[in-house]
């Protein structure tokens, strides 16, 4: 007769037959919601089909969650998790800013309809705060004045995240942009001057090359642009602490 291992759980096997359902948990359902999403994108995301999945109905998910509004900020916040905050002390405020910046971009373009979710939710969990709070950080380094880098915060994600969501849907495209630059490179040069002239410019470089310089323009920005409202008087980054890490990123695809 052999001996039971202690320490190896037993397969719970409901009343009748097979295997028992899981119980239920907030994080139970995160993670199927996440699934969803990652298969069927954010339409095909509703506390119906995450029942469904479940093997339950929709009415045993609002012990859990208050609505899909709210199931939408834990699913976000759950994304986030990955998000790198971690501070290299052999890296400057720059380098580390976007270090994080592009690990938000990732994390947000690990699963279709994250990016668009993220644009229309707002997760306030802790790796939501966490992510706040670090950027929070950078900024101050830089000199940015306390009022005016809590706006800032927003500014700066508000734009990753405007990237990710358009680079999501660009993936679901055989050729994103072959209609733009059919069009741009047909243009008349009587009728549209500008445009003609500009015409291998509009939709030139790479996505790190044009991550790299917008982020640039929005940090610059933000350090010389205070608050209206701010106090007057904070410390204001100079011009070399301003300088970025050259190309640091350029092998890196976003």
């Amino acid at each position: 007769m052999g001996t039971r291992d202690p320490f190896k759980a037993s397969e719970v096997v409901s009343r009748r037959g097979g295997a028992a359902k899981q119980p239920l948990s907030r994080d139970i359902i995160v993670a199927a919601a996440l699934d969803l999403l990652t298969q069927e994108g954010l339409d095909g995301l509703s506390l119906r089909k995450v029942a469904a999945a479940l093997d339950t109905g929709a009415a045993s998910l609002y012990a859990y969650v208050e609505d899909l509004q709210e199931l939408h900020a834990l699913l976000l916040d759950r994304a986030l998790a990955g998000v790198d905050t971690s501070r290299n002390p052999q890296q400057g405020w720059r380098a580390r800013l976007e270090t994080l910046l592009e690990s938000y971009y990732r994390a947000l373009s690990r699963s279709p309809g994250l990016a668009q979710l993220a644009m229309s939710t707002i997760a306030a969990g802790p790796n939501a705060l966490r992510i706040i709070e670090a950027l929070l950080g950078l900024l101050g380094e830089a000199g940015v004045e306390q009022a005016t880098a809590a706006w800032a915060v927003d500014l700066i994600t508000l734009y990753v995240t405007a990237i990710a969501a358009e680079q999501s849907q660009r993936r679901r495209q055989p050729d994103p942009l072959g209609t733009i630059t059919q069009v741009v490179g047909a243009v008349s040069a009587e009728e549209y001057p500008r445009i003609h002239a500009l015409r291998h410019h509009l939709l030139s470089g790479s996505p790190v090359d044009r991550f790299t310089w917008s982020l640039e323009v929005l940090v610059k920005g933000i350090v010389q642009t205070p608050r209206p409202d701010a106090p007057a008087g904070k410390a204001v980054a100079s011009r070399k602490r301003m300088t970025p890490a050259r190309n640091r990123s350029s092998s890196k695809k976003l």
